[in-house]
């Protein structure tokens, strides 16, 4: 099995047996839903809620390694446990708690790699991601979503998710660039 997958099963299987709410988001849900790509790390949002991230952190780093000394208080702060494995994977664990990624944990599926399952996010969810991060390698991943699942998609959750989202950070101008990029790819289809 691919090492990354490895980790990320190993990381899952942890979560389940907290009984955790979890899902892969990032470079694995790309390789599901859009043009697979090289990744060099695990993405998992875990559902913690508000004021009770210790509960999931202290485990959490009793099982993995931090990356970095500080690691606990920097996720309390950022929301964000930055962890490694024994295969020295990198692990970023997300601390959710919005609505949005309670839903996005609930509308996860099962995805066969290997001899093993893995849940990651709706190609939905992930668009939504990967538009609210607004990198140069989000949009590069956001137009192999829309190729890929092109007529697939449930555009009524992205259009429900995303504007609060963006609006949090004041980055509205995501959803124009969005509706730009669907509306080429329709030309082009």
């Amino acid at each position: 099995m691919n090492p990354i997958f490895q980790s990320a099963l190993a990381l899952q299987n942890f979560c389940d047996n907290h009984c955790w709410p979890s899902c892969f988001i990032g470079g694995i849900a790309v390789q599901r839903w859009g043009e697979p790509r090289m990744t060099r790390d695990v993405d998992l949002t875990l559902l913690t809620g508000f004021g009770e991230e210790l509960k999931f952190i202290d485990p959490l780093l009793l099982q993995f390694h931090a990356r970095f000394t500080g690691a606990r208080e920097f996720a309390v702060q950022n929301r964000v446990l930055l962890l490694k494995d024994s295969l020295g994977t990198p692990l970023d664990i997300a601390l959710g708690a919005l609505p949005f990624e309670e839903n996005t944990i609930l509308r996860a599926s099962l995805w066969e790699v290997g001899d093993g399952l893995l849940r990651t996010c709706s190609a939905e969810d992930l668009l939504v991601h990967k538009v609210f991060a607004g990198r140069d390698q989000d949009w590069l991943d956001a137009k192999g979503i829309l190729i890929r699942q092109s007529h697939q998609l449930d555009f009524s959750i992205i259009n429900e998710e995303l504007p609060p989202l963006l609006a949090l950070k004041n980055a509205e101008e995501n959803l124009v660039k969005l509706n730009n990029l669907v509306r080429d790819l329709n030309a082009d289809l």
